[in-house]
């Protein structure tokens, strides 16, 4: 499977977790307190970090993509940095950026499961 990434920094975590829940119809499947949450939907994987001096503002854009070998980032040539990845790759770079996330709703492939 493909996902369209997108990552974008907000003002306020808890508040933009209500919000994007009620956007996608689900919770988040990962948050890290204070810090990160992200979803996954069929087609997207949508992550959020608290950085109020940066809200509204893209982050990254790319993909998390089955078929993925490691983690990869480059900047196109508009200055948007893509990433592309694995979901258990993505688990791991959000456990050593951000810490352990709490999974709300937990797929087998969760490198951690709460």
């Amino acid at each position: 499977m493909k996902r369209f990434h997108i990552a974008l920094a907000v003002a306020d975590l808890d508040a933009s977790i209500n919000d994007y829940s009620k956007r996608f119809g689900q919770p988040p499947q990962a948050v890290v307190t204070g810090t990160y949450a992200m979803w996954r939907t069929g087609q997207l994987n949508f992550s959020i970090r608290q950085q109020p001096e940066r809200s509204g503002q893209l982050c990254n854009l790319g993909f998390e993509d089955d078929d993925a070998q490691g983690f990869s980032s480059e900047v196109d040539v508009n200055g948007v940095p893509w990433e592309r990845f694995s979901a258990v790759e993505q688990d791991l770079q959000v456990i050593l950026k951000y810490g352990v996330p709490v999974h709300s709703v937990p797929t087998e492939d969760d490198l951690i499961r709460n």
